[in-house]
């Protein structure tokens, strides 16, 4: 038998277990690979040269000297790429600071096992969740309100997730009750309670449930496209899907919005600047992403 050590620990490997570790490492090199090979594409494609017309299999494959940054260039000295990439970090901040500061007291409330009618108010929370009200509702409550053409209109409808509001609520019931009661024995009030002990003890989970916020915002299109109007409020994912539809036109024309560069070029470009937010947050927030998810989802 094959041993292993996993933290100064020896674990003997039967032929079963390197069987199935074997064909665990496969799997997971073969999804790498199915994430990578697109990925990488779509780098080499956003470096493209007018003077390049073979394929793209073979773009992926260019030397570094015919490589060109015009997309980039294009992108950057674009007005309105500049002012989508702001629009959609305001609806980004402002999104996931309002829906934490929504679903945080919320989930709170709902773990309070002596909170009378908890039982209630658990099932009315999530029949939304169960029987969606529709989207004719929806936007007239949002045009009601006022909300059209603002920034707002594009977080406030999905400020509280129920699912993700279940899973903060399962990681405030895995904190331990003494340490709640000692403090309202003391007479702390129940806001107390939550922003002097429950929140520091709960970093993983608000920082899990925060980036499941921060990724629907940042690539919501539908909301956008639904109730914004006005140009200079249109987010990034609205932008990207007018480069896309550009895509119909020859492959190399002169785009005058974005100066000269290959309209596949910018569309690729585009799509790899508008991912390179959630690239530089994930490696941050990937240290509680596993921690927050398992234990908010234990009693969840």
């Amino acid at each position: 038998m094959k041993e292993k050590r996993i933290k100064g620990t020896r674990i003997r490997l039967t032929t079963t277990d390197r069987v199935f570790y074997t064909i665990i490492d496969i799997f997971l090199v073969i999804i790498l690979f199915l994430v990578a090979i697109p990925l990488w594409s779509t780098i080499t494609l956003s470096f493209r040269s007018n003077t390049f017309i073979g394929s793209n299999l073979e773009g992926m494959f260019l030397p570094v000297w015919q490589w060109s940054i015009a997309a980039y260039r294009s992108l950057l000295g674009n007005n309105g790429f500049v002012n989508a990439f702001i629009n959609s970090m305001k609806i980004f901040t402002m999104g996931v600071a309002t829906a934490l500061f929504l679903t945080i007291p919320l989930a709170y409330v709902l773990s309070v096992k002596t909170l009378p009618g908890r039982r209630f108010l658990n099932i009315l929370i999530l029949l939304p969740y169960l029987f969606h009200v529709g989207l004719i509702p929806t936007y007239l409550v949002v045009q009601r309100l006022g909300l059209t053409n603002h920034l707002a209109a594009v977080f406030l409808p999905g400020a509280i997730s129920t699912y993700n509001c279940l899973i903060m609520r399962g990681f405030f019931e895995g904190i331990p009750d003494e340490l709640k009661e000692s403090a309202r024995i003391d007479g702390a009030p129940e806001w107390y309670v939550l922003v002097r002990i429950i929140l520091p003890l709960s970093k993983p989970i608000i920082m899990t449930i925060g980036l499941y916020y921060g990724v629907s915002f940042w690539n919501d299109f539908f909301n956008a496209m639904l109730y914004i109007n006005n140009n200079s409020l249109q987010p990034l994912p609205i932008l990207l899907r007018n480069i896309l539809m550009a895509s119909g036109m020859n492959e190399f024309v002169e785009v005058s919005a974005f100066g000269e560069a290959p309209i596949q070029a910018i569309k690729a470009a585009s799509v790899f600047m508008a991912a390179i937010p959630m690239i530089i947050a994930y490696p941050f927030i990937q240290k509680y992403f596993t921690k927050g998810t398992l234990l908010g989802g234990v009693k969840g």
